[in-house]
């Protein structure tokens, strides 16, 4: 089966399924081997996979790096998107200053091994900063040549607005899933109002959805679900309910649960691009396969039914990190 294509923007055009390669770093516990990450990534390729999604923070740096070494035969063929925004010596303060941004591009260039960043996020909204100066300091860097597309992370429907006037967003990213739903009453209309494209972080519910946690489940103390809200084992245990409801779809669809909620987001608009993670084979030949999967506009009308009535327990993301989202 080859991977379908998508479009963000104007005229970015990914696969329909992306990797996110975060999860590669000791995030959902210890990191990965680098050589197991530069095989994971080579495979993706080989599967059709030609957007990556990275970032300076992650590691920091060292991600980049995996991310610029593995791609480098496949330059040609692959989207690459990175991040500035922290001030990555005094994490988690945040540092979108417009000399820092151009800081930051020079030294990704250099980790990417590339000519040209493919995609640029701010990574979360700085408040001292106004955006017209961030959307502005990637404007120059376009026209440097340095940089080919500016997208926002986490933004909210007005600042994305503002950030468009001044240089064309070609990409929003959020978590975006059937247990966080979030960017649905303002920013994917934004999004479908300026044409501009959104990648879906946390497709899985970060593993939630996959029906392989529950509630005897214990975590790494290096995995940020460890303290994050919606994982504590209250939280877990009524949110159940949601998993349960996408294994019946799964069921009835001869799919996977993770399947089921990679291509419930497809079906949601198609500039949607999901970025699912994993740091292993089986699983992301299982996820990529998501996209072969069809769901009905009855089996979408049962699962808008019935999710309307589960309430997902707990906060998204511990509260530090919730306030610097800038909704």
């Amino acid at each position: 089966m080859t991977m379908q294509k998508r479009t963000l923007g104007r005229n970015l055009e990914v696969s329909a399924i992306g990797y996110g390669c975060m999860g590669l770093e000791a995030v959902y516990g210890p990191a990965t081997d680098r050589q197991e990450g530069i095989r994971i990534l080579h495979a993706a390729v080989e599967r059709g996979v030609t957007f990556f999604d990275t970032a300076e923070s992650y590691g920091p740096y060292t991600n980049e790096e995996l991310v610029g070494e593995a791609l480098a035969p496949f330059r040609d063929q692959v989207v690459i998107a990175t991040k500035f925004g922290w001030a990555i010596e005094a994490m988690p303060k945040l540092d979108s200053r417009p000399e820092r941004i151009k800081r930051v591009a020079e030294a990704s260039l250099k980790r990417l091994k590339v000519d040209a960043i493919d995609l640029f996020y701010q990574h979360r909204v700085d408040p001292n900063v106004p955006i017209e100066d961030v959307a502005g300091a990637v404007r120059e860097l376009i026209e440097e040549g340095k940089v080919r597309h500016f997208g926002l992370s986490e933004a909210g429907a007005q600042t994305i607005r503002r950030a468009h006037a001044v240089q064309p967003v070609t990409a929003i990213q959020s978590e975006y899933s059937l247990w966080t739903r979030d960017p649905e009453p303002e920013v994917l209309p934004a999004c479908e109002e300026l044409g501009i494209g959104f990648v879906a972080w946390g497709p899985l519910g970060q593993g939630f959805l996959t029906g392989k946690i529950d509630t005897t489940t214990s975590f790494d103390s290096s995995d940020f679900r460890a303290g994050s809200p919606r994982f504590t084992p209250e939280a877990r245990e009524a949110n159940l309910a949601l998993v349960d409801l996408i294994k019946e779809i799964a069921d009835h669809k001869n799919a996977t649960p993770a399947q089921v909620a990679i291509v419930w987001l497809l079906a949601r608009k198609p500039w949607i691009v999901p970025i699912p993670g994993t740091t292993k084979l089986h699983r992301l030949e299982e996820n990529i396969a998501a996209a072969g999967v069809e769901l009905t506009a009855d089996d979408l009308r049962d699962i808008e039914t019935a999710a309307s009535k589960i309430n997902v327990h707990g906060a998204r993301l511990p509260e530090a990190i919730l306030a610097l989202s800038g909704r």
